[in-house]
């Protein structure tokens, strides 16, 4: 394997960032070497098929508002295949005070779109109840160059909206803390809103004269066999153009001739372009000899880690039915269970009409620890939690835990003034390229997006 790599593009990381990045070089005709450290392709997004369920590891969905999945799924001949969840039963609860509480109707992320659903919601005080109403009457201020997600959220609604409404919401995405999060990065639309209207609620009204008429597309989108069907086409669809190596990167050298030199299995080889495609912590230490700077930069992106448990049970132990999408799980009312999706009610034909999955969410920021636990005891938190929260006390007739350390990307305050300074760094070393949810959105369609911005990159030179 040592000596030049001749016409081909390194890249590090075999996740979506990663294969999107070799999917748009293989299209216009440009080899690559794909290198991925884990035994398959794919990263976080991996389907498993259960006693005839469909079975997602990590992300189940994509939201349709971004269209890079759309396009790449399109790309791949795969369009009949989508399928888009079942918002006609679309029902979100929270935990509160012990009891299961719906989100109020007209809820778009935590800012109210519509007063009576809140009025009489039980889920919020009329103290806070209150503060929204006036919220409506606020004015214009100058925004700080950043703040926490939670110190927005706070000015324009209250404590309790953070509580109950974006500390839930955004664990469940992000698998982090609104306090530690940057609300410039992670709700940029928002700050817009609050520095064009005053008022968030006032904004998002404003902005829905002008969305498209007509029914409205379903929030979320997957695939009939799952997320893990487009990794499939992709792998096929790339073919030889890409080598793919299941191994892991350990340095990387600049060579007098200004190409870079990478080690695997103990082998040096060169090449002129590379797409740094893994996480942020591991992309530090690769690059960390070339600039230090941009090194140290990057192993500063802070990372979570999460874990997905689904059970499943025989719908006739299970009177009455769980409804709605699932349930959140506030910190201050949580054990270890954050969040839980009832799968054959999000999506069609993912679950026979005989059985109940339940996709339970554990980890985060404030508790990486449970992935150490064991999978018995892992199964044995999650039922005894279901039994408290949602009244589920069947034995489930199977169970799967999946494990994802340090893998969802933190835009913490400060993330956009960082990312800068990555951004000049590595646009100082001819041939690097960076991709991943480290950057700019951490969600599928952000993820191919930058993927086949690298891919561009080098095709048009």
């Amino acid at each position: 394997m040592p000596g030049p790599v001749e016409g081909r593009t390194v890249i590090i990381g075999g996740g979506i960032s990663g294969l999107s990045a070799a999917y748009y070089l293989a299209k216009a005709g440009v080899p690559s070497i794909l290198i991925e450290a884990r035994p398959r392709l794919g990263g976080v997004i991996q389907t498993e098929f259960v006693g005839g369920c469909t079975i997602e590891a990590g992300p189940d969905s994509f939201l349709s508002a971004k269209p890079q999945a759309l396009e790449l799924i399109s790309d791949l001949g795969l369009s009949e295949d989508v399928i888009g969840s079942n918002d006609h039963l679309r029902k979100t609860f929270v935990r509160k005070n012990g009891k299961l509480v719906g989100l109020p109707d007209g809820l778009m992320m935590m800012v109210p779109t519509k007063i009576m659903p809140f009025v009489t919601s039980p889920l919020l005080t009329w103290n806070t109840k209150f503060k929204m109403w006036f919220e409506l009457f606020r004015e214009p201020q100058a925004t700080p160059p950043d703040q926490s997600v939670a110190d927005f959220i706070c000015e324009h609604y209250g404590q309790e909206v953070v509580d109950y409404l974006a500390e839930p919401l955004l664990s469940g995405i992000y698998g982090g803390d609104p306090a530690e999060m940057s609300v410039r990065s992670v709700l940029p639309r928002f700050v817009e809103l609050s520095d064009q209207f005053g008022s968030l609620t006032r904004g998002v009204l404003n902005s829905r004269k002008s969305a498209p008429k007509g029914p409205a597309p379903p929030l979320f989108r997957s695939l009939k066999r799952g997320l893990g069907q487009m990794v499939t086409a992709m792998t096929a669809k790339i073919g030889k153009q890409a080598d793919v190596r299941y191994a892991r990167a350990q340095a990387i050298e600049r060579t007098s001739s200004d190409r870079f030199r990478i080690k695997l299995d103990g082998d040096w080889f060169d090449t002129d372009r590379l797409i740094i495609a893994c996480e942020a912590h591991n992309a530090a230490s690769l690059l960390s000899g070339l600039d230090p700077e941009l090194g140290s930069l990057l192993g500063q992106v802070p990372y979570s880690s999460s874990m997905t448990v689904a059970l499943g049970f025989n719908a006739a132990d299970l009177s009455p039915r769980p409804q709605g999408f699932g349930f959140l799980v506030p910190k201050k009312e949580r054990k270890r269970l954050v969040a839980c999706t009832w799968v054959g009610t999000k999506f069609p034909n993912r679950v026979p009409d005989d059985t109940v999955v339940a996709r339970c969410f554990l980890g985060g920021s404030s508790d990486s620890e449970v992935l150490a636990e064991p999978d018995e005891t892992i199964v044995e938190i999650v039922r005894t939690e279901l039994r408290e929260i949602a009244g589920v006390s069947a034995n489930p007739k199977f169970s799967r835990v999946f494990r994802w350390p340090r893998s969802m990307a933190q835009y913490s305050v400060g993330h956009a003034a960082r990312l800068e300074e990555i951004e000049t760094r590595a646009g100082a070393i001819r041939g690097l390229h960076l991709a991943g949810n480290a950057y700019q959105g951490i969600g599928i369609p952000d993820c191919i997006r930058l993927g086949r911005a690298a891919a561009t990159k080098i095709v048009t030179g």
